[in-house]
């Protein structure tokens, strides 16, 4: 095998593992650890070692079951273009999920418990629940909420990671429904029964603004009861409610596929901007 030949395939294993995703989860599972008082670097360290791994996991196996999918609306995925095999997949995605129960063990029960609960779940999402009616949207919405809850959990406060979790999840599970009207194409050519495929674009659009709407309010309410402080404010009104508006506002003058993807990408990055006003807060 050539050096060039070597060199693509270690590119097509990093896009596989979706570095992106994994230092959202690794951040998210740091700051929870810090709101919730971590006076140790190493609880911290091991937490965001085994909450990497495990995504790094969920988003091998994801690929693994979406090949189909993928060659229609992400052609350029690495399996889908057939830079690497469905058996890569599947070994990379076996050892990340053992490498993550490893960290998660040398954690404490309650981190182990939880990454022992996420990893069949994240599996059964992608195998059975990923083309369904918002069954797939809750499962992954609520397995991206677990990070921050992991993170307190390792430095024995999970209560810590509520407010966090409950922000994760709606903003996940808005971005989730935008991904599905954006993969409508290649869904309804393979019978996946998501929201859009089965009700049209016009409900998906509906339950985006109502999610992003119901975020702005409770986004608010930490300010509000001083939970979190004016850093945290400042935050939100400049870097979080714009983007909130702007998406609600975009998707309903446009809805293709190309806008659809920019809009996911924007909350995506919006998801960091987020961490920061969370740890600013408690400042």
């Amino acid at each position: 095998m050539s050096s060039g030949s070597v060199l693509q395939k270690g590119k097509g294993w990093i896009a596989l593992v979706r570095p992106a995703n994994i230092l959202i989860a690794v951040f998210s599972i740091a700051v929870a650890a810090l709101i919730a008082g971590a006076r140790a670097f190493y609880p911290v360290l091991i937490a965001c070692l085994a909450g990497g791994w495990i995504t790094a996991a969920a988003n091998s196996i994801n690929d693994y079951f979406d090949i189909e999918i993928d060659r229609i609306n992400k052609p350029h995925r690495p399996l889908a273009s057939g830079l690497l095999s469905k058996k890569t997949a599947l070994i990379t995605a076996a050892l990340s999920a053992f490498l993550g129960l490893f960290f998660s063990a040398l954690i404490n029960f309650t981190a182990l418990l939880m990454a022992g609960l996420a990893i069949p779940l994240l599996f059964f999402y992608s195998a059975f629940f990923k083309g369904t009616v918002l069954i797939g949207n809750l499962t992954v919405s609520l397995l991206t909420a677990l990070a921050f809850l992991f993170g307190s959990a390792a430095v024995g406060h999970v209560s810590a990671g509520l407010i966090p979790a409950t922000f994760a999840f709606l903003m996940h599970f808005a971005r989730e429904i935008i991904k599905d009207m954006q993969d409508v194409r290649g869904d309804r050519q393979h019978q996946a029964d998501t929201l859009p495929v089965r009700y049209g674009i016009k409900p998906a659009r509906f339950l985006v603004s109502i999610l992003l709407g119901f975020l702005m309010v409770v986004t608010w309410l930490p300010f509000y009861f001083a939970w979190y402080g004016h850093w945290y404010a400042g935050i939100l009104a400049i870097g979080i409610y714009p983007v909130l508006i702007y998406t609600i506002g975009k998707l309903w003058h446009r809805s293709d596929e190309r806008t659809l993807g920019r809009l996911s990408g924007l909350l995506k990055a919006d998801m960091i901007i987020g961490l920061l006003a969370i740890y600013a807060g408690k400042w």
